[in-house]
C-alpha cells in the first residue's frame, strides 16, 4: 500500500494538468497534501506490524519512513499557502518595466508540477534500486524547474537555466557513481543488481576501489542537489527568484531528498567497512558549506537569498553530523531545518508581498505593519540559528556533543565559530528588518497566510520540547540504518 504514496499524488499531478476549474484544482491540492501527510506519518510512526515494506524495487524502512514523513509534513503547509498564493496571483503581469514582456505561469502547470513534484520525492524516498533512485532525482530536477519559472521574468529564466545546468551536471556524475557501483559489483556474479537489499545481503563483499570512487561521485553529484558547498551556486538564485511556496519545497524538501540519496550509498560503504573514509568526505564538505555561508550571510542583501545561503549552512551541519557520528543528530537536524525553513519561507512570501522588494534596506518596521509577520519571521529567524527551546538547538547541541566526542577538540571549535558568525549575521538582519521605522506606510496579507508558517514553527517547537516515544522510535530507527546514535 506504501506505493499509493507515489501513485496518488503523480495521478492527481496529471489530472490537474487537465482540469480547467482553478477552484477544483486548488481543493485537489490540498486533499492530496492532506491525505498523503496523514498516511506518511502513520506509517512512520506505527509501522504495521514494525516491519519494512518490500515489493520488487520499492521499498519503506525506518529512513525513508522518515524523510517521507518530514516531506509530506512540509508540503501539506505548503500547499496551504499556495492555495491562498494562486488565488492572488492568477494571471497577474509582472510590475518591473523591464519585465513586461512575461506573466505568470499557468495556474494548471503551476499546481500539477507541485503534485508531480510530492510524487517523485515519494518515489525517491520508495526506491531500492540504486538506478531508480537516480530516475527519481532526475524526475525532480525536471518537475522543479517550471515552479522555479513560474513568474516568466528574465532573472527567473536565468535561474532556472542555472538550477537545470548545474544539477543536470551533478546528476551526470551521480550516474558514474552507480556505474562504479556496478563496477564494484561484478565479482559477485553477473546476476546482481545494483539494489539496497541485493548489496547489503549476506556475504555480499564489494571491492573497496570502485566502491570508494562510485562514494566521490555520488557525494558531489548528489551533494549538487543538496546544495553543498562549492556546488552550491544554483541555490541562491533558485531560491530567490521562486515563488517562495516553492522556495520553501526546495529548501525543506528536495534538499533532504538528494541527503537520503546519498545517505543510502552511505550505507553500502558503512556494511563494506569504508565508514572512516566516507565520514572525512562528510567532514570536509561539511565545514566547507558552513564557512561558505557564513561569508555570503554576513553582508548580504537579499533576504531570500539570505535563507538560500542558511540552507546551504544546514547541509554542511547534516554532513558535520555524520562526520562526526551522530546519525540521530543528523536525522533530528534534517527535520527541524525543513520545518523552519519553510516557515521562513512563507513568512518571507508575505513579507514580499507587502513590501514588494526582496532588498533588506527596503524592508523596514516588519512588526509595526504587518505585526503577525513580523513576530513569525524574527522567531523564525532565531529558532534556525539554534536558540532553544526550539528542536534546532536540541539537534545542534546533540551535533556539538559527538564533536567533542570524537576525540579531536578542533571540529567543536570549527563548529561553534561557524555557528556564531552565521548568528550574527541571521539575526543582525532579523533585527533591522523586523524592528524600527517602518518603511512603508502600510502592509497586506491575511493571518490566514501565516498559518502555515504557524504551524511548521510549532512543529519544530514540539521536537525541541517533548519527544514521545513513537518519535523516539522513529528518529532512532533511522539514525540505526546509519550506524547508530554515535
Amino acid at each position: 500500500m506504501a506505493i499509493l504514496l507515489f501513485l496518488a499524488p503523480f495521478a492527481a499531478g496529471l489530472a490537474a494538468f487537465v482540469i480547467k476549474n482553478d477552484r477544483l484544482r486548488r481543493r485537489l491540492l490540498f486533499t492530496v497534501a492532506c491525505a498523503h501527510a496523514a498516511f506518511a506519518l502513520y506509517l512512520c510512526l506505527f509501522p504495521p506490524g514494525g516491519e519494512d515494506y518490500r515489493w520488487l524495487w520499492f521499498g519503506f524502512d525506518a529512513l525513508s519512513r522518515y524523510f517521507t514523513a518530514v516531506f509530506s509534513l512540509l508540503f501539506l503547509c505548503a500547499s496551504f499557502y499556495a492555495v491562498i498564493y494562486l488565488k492572488g496571483e492568477k494571471s497577474r503581469p509582472c510590475e518591473k518595466e523591464e519585465d513586461l514582456l512575461f506573466h505568470n505561469a499557468p495556474e494548471a502547470a503551476f499546481t500539477g508540477c507541485l503534485l508531480v513534484f510530492l510524487a517523485c520525492m515519494s518515489l525517491l524516498a520508495l526506491s531500492r534500486h540504486f538506478g531508480l533512485i537516480w530516475i527519481a532525482m532526475e524526475a525532480t530536477t525536471l518537475v522543479s524547474a517550471p515552479l522555479i519559472y513560474f513568474h516568466r521574468q528574465r532573472s527567473s529564466l536565468e535561474a532556472t537555466w542555472k538550477y537545470l545546468l548545474i544539477c543536470s551536471v551533478g546528476i551526470a556524475l551521480a550516474l558514474f557513481g552507480n556505474l562504479f557501483l556496478a563496477v564494484s559489483a561484478s565479482g559477485q556474479g553477473p546476476g546482481m543488481e545494483i539494489s539496497i537489499d541485493s548489496l547489503l545481503g549476506p556475504g555480499v563483499r564489494l571491492d573497496p576501489l570502485w566502491l570508494k570512487a562510485g562514494f566521490i561521485f555520488v557525494l558531489v553529484g548528489y551533494g549538487t542537489k543538496m546544495g553543498l558547498a562549492p556546488m552550491h551556486t544554483w541555490l541562491p538564485d533558485a531560491h530567490s527568484e521562486a515563488p517562495s511556496v516553492a522556495s520553501a519545497l526546495l529548501s525543506g524538501a528536495l534538499l533532504n531528498c538528494a541527503f537520503l540519496a546519498i545517505l543510502r550509498f552511505y550505507q553500502l560503504c558503512l556494511a563494506n567497512g569504508l565508514g572512516s573514509f566516507c565520514r572525512e568526505l562528510f567532514l570536509i564538505f561539511g565545514i566547507l558549506s558552513m564557512a561558505v555561508a557564513a561569508v555570503f550571510i554576513i553582508g548580504q542583501s537579499d533576504y531570500k537569498r539570505l535563507l538560500a545561503y542558511s540552507s546551504v549552512e544546514h547541509m554542511g551541519i547534516l554532513c558535520f553530523a555524520v562526520a562526526v557520528g551522530t546519525a540521530y543528530g543528523s536525522m533530528l537536524q534534517a527535520a527541524n531545518h525543513s520545518f523552519l525553513k519553510g516557515a521562513l519561507f512563507i513568512c518571507a512570501g508575505n513579507i514580499l508581498a507587502g513590501f514588494r522588494s526582496k532588498r533588506i534596506a527596503d524592508v523596514r518596521g516588519i512588526a509595526h505593519i504587518m505585526p503577525w509577520a513580523g513576530v513569525l519571521w524574527f522567531t523564525g529567524i532565531l529558532a534556525i540559528c539554534g536558540m532553544p527551546p526550539f528542536g534546532a538547538f536540541l539537534s545542534e547541541w546533540i551535533i556539538l556533543k559527538a564533536a567533542f566526542s570524537a576525540g579531536n577538540l578542533l571540529l567543536p571549535v570549527v563548529y561553534l565559530f561557524l555557528l556564531g558568525v552565521i548568528f550574527i549575521g541571521m539575526t543582525g538582519t532579523g533585527i533591522r528588518m523586523t524592528f524600527g521605522v517602518p518603511s512603508i506606510p502600510e502592509g497586506g496579507k491575511s493571518f490566514l497566510s501565516l498559518f502555515p508558517a504557524l504551524i511548521l514553527l510549532l512543529l519544530s517547537l514540539f521536537l525541541g520540547i517533548y519527544m514521545p516515544a513513537a518519535l523516539e522510535g522513529a528518529v532512532s530507527g533511522a539514525a540505526a540504518l546509519l550506524g547508530g546514535e554515535g
